[in-house]
């Protein structure tokens, strides 16, 4: 079995993703290339920014699937989630969704320049 798992995220420009997700991650990528950049997010987790061939993925499927950064505040605390959807605000991010419970608790879907989606909710 693996240990590690890496999330991909397919985007046109990696380097000007990079600086997108930098900024909202506050870090730095673990890995550049110029189509490929990753971001170690703790023990066997990274992301992945990708902006490899895709002659043969139609624009036309929607997309599925979206990143979701788990913060550490439980599913009763909201301060953590409301004070990084205000950040993002203010950094001009994309809002999709305005906080709202969704049952695991507060949470907001943004969307980065690609238009791939990132939610931010309560770690489990």
């Amino acid at each position: 079995m693996t240990t590690s798992v890496v999330s991909i995220v397919y985007v046109n420009d990696a380097p000007a993703a990079a600086r997108f997700y930098g900024g909202l991650l506050g870090m730095s990528p673990s890995l550049e290339t110029p189509g490929y950049i990753t971001f170690d997010l703790g023990p066997g987790a990274d992301l992945a920014l990708w902006s490899g061939q895709f002659e043969d993925l139609s624009p036309d499927v929607p997309r599925t699937s979206e990143v979701c950064l788990a913060v550490n505040s439980g599913p009763d605390e909201i301060d953590e989630i409301d004070e990084i959807f205000k950040r993002w605000q203010a950094k001009g991010v994309t809002i999709l969704r305005e906080p709202h419970d969704a049952g695991f608790g507060l949470t907001f879907v943004a969307a980065d320049p690609d238009g791939n989606r990132i939610r931010v909710a309560p770690r489990d």
